[in-house]
């Protein structure tokens, strides 16, 4: 017997008990992204390395350590992407959409990253990104934080989540900022963990990141960032927080949030949740100003978010929301009457548009197909038999509710079954 192949670790299935969560999510991502005037970009899921190594920057873990990255036939070197903002710059330059524009664009699909797989956190996973240029403005920053807080809204997940901000302010602010941080951290070097060390040589700010308990107790001593900030930084933050505090959102200020790419400034933020563990944050973005002109554009204010969906799933598993069946109607046939139930689907498709239909294929006793409409999650087994058939009938047994089975002339099934179907989903 062959070997049975099976996936890839870090790369799961998403199975179809799964998949309506999935689903659920999605739709009501889009229906918030919609109500806000966003507009969806597809781009590849293989893009130039260089891509990522200008963009992420080449001293981060994700170029270093994480890519998938290899060469074609060509000899050209390929990445699988890890995150979705440079593949939509690239996208948005390459099709002229930044020349003197104002873009609000999103995101949905797979990103690829080379880690070690734990719960929400794998080496395939999935995310839904908004990103905006043109607008250099906090008013922007504002927006995208409120619309990321109406998603919460709309998932009811809003009392599991948590706003942290903070300025990364411009990248000679950084600069100073990295100076002064590298010197207090090389006199208590022998105090930090192995990990921020090495990042110390190479990329200091990322040893704020650090959930190492002795490396957390020097950085409490550490300067900040805020001292460092420019002038108009400063208002730019002021401003946003005031935006913010107006529109009825709480916040953390967080001095330690750097985030893990090198391409932000000024604006930063997390939604973070204690529901997950360690992998606390569920979203996460902030200001990019300087990316479009790294990629080779004119220099275009920017700003966005990312968030995964395999973490929002999790929370969304604990919280149990309700969810529409797929299946509303389940046809049995009884007998030699196999084409007169597909063309009764058939119909019922047309007058009933959107709703889930399955017809019975395979045979069986009544009592198997009965156990298999119940299993669809249908609300109504429509059972038609010879019969039926003669009398141009069809028998309606409902499925989720205490009530007695009934014939009902198929002229008046479709609405019949609109009415009822109208009454329980409202």
């Amino acid at each position: 017997m062959s070997k049975k192949i099976t996936s890839i670790r870090g790369m799961n299935d998403i199975l179809p008990q799964q998949t309506p969560l999935w689903q659920w999510l999605e739709d009501k991502v889009r229906g918030v992204l919609a109500a806000y005037g966003y507009q969806e970009i597809r781009t590849p899921i293989l893009e130039q390395t260089d891509l990522f190594k200008r963009g992420i920057g080449e001293v981060t873990d994700i170029v270093e350590k994480e890519m998938y990255t290899f060469e074609d036939r060509n000899g050209d070197s390929l990445t699988l992407r890890p995150e979705g903002t440079a593949s939509c710059v690239r996208a948005a330059e390459e099709h002229g959409l930044l020349y003197n524009q104002t873009q609000r664009l999103w995101y949905a699909g797979p990103m690829f990253r080379h880690e070690r797989p734990q719960a929400g956190r794998y080496r395939q996973f999935h995310q839904i990104g908004v990103e905006t240029f043109g607008m250099d403005g906090p008013d922007i920053d504002a927006e995208v934080i409120l619309l990321s807080a109406r998603l919460w809204k709309a998932l009811g997940l809003s009392d599991q989540v948590t706003l942290e901000l903070n300025s990364l302010g411009d990248a000679e602010d950084r600069a100073r900022y990295r100076d002064a941080l590298v010197a207090y951290l090389r006199e208590h070097s022998e105090r930090l963990d192995d990990d921020s060390r090495r990042r110390l040589e190479r990329n200091p700010l990322r040893v704020l990141d650090s959930k190492d308990a002795g490396t957390r107790e020097v950085l409490e001593q550490a300067p900040r960032l805020e001292a460092f900030l420019n002038d108009d930084a400063r208002e730019h933050f002021r401003r946003l927080c005031a935006l913010l505090e107006a529109a009825g959102i709480e916040y953390r200020l967080n001095p330690y949030l750097v985030r893990g790419l090198d391409y932000y400034g000024k604006t930063v933020f997390e939604w973070t949740t204690r529901a997950l563990g360690a992998q606390g944050t569920v979203c996460a973005g902030g200001r990019y100003d300087g990316l479009v002109a790294q990629l080779g554009g004119k220099p275009t204010p920017a700003v966005g978010f990312a968030m995964g969906l395999e973490r929002l799933i999790l929370l969304l598993e604990q919280q149990n929301p309700e969810l529409p069946a797929p299946v509303a109607l389940y046809i049995a046939a009884m007998g030699e009457v196999q084409s007169q139930a597909l063309a009764l689907a058939e119909r019922l498709r047309d007058r009933l548009p959107g709703v889930g239909i399955v017809t019975h294929c395979g045979g069986g006793s009544f009592k198997s197909q009965m156990k298999k409409a119940d299993r669809s999650g249908a609300r109504y087994a429509l059972i038609l038999g010879e019969d039926e058939v003669a009398r141009g009938e069809v028998a309606v047994k409902p499925l989720r509710e205490d009530a007695e089975q009934q014939q009902l002339p198929e002229t008046d099934l479709a609405d019949w079954l609109a009415e009822r179907l109208a009454r329980s989903q409202a």
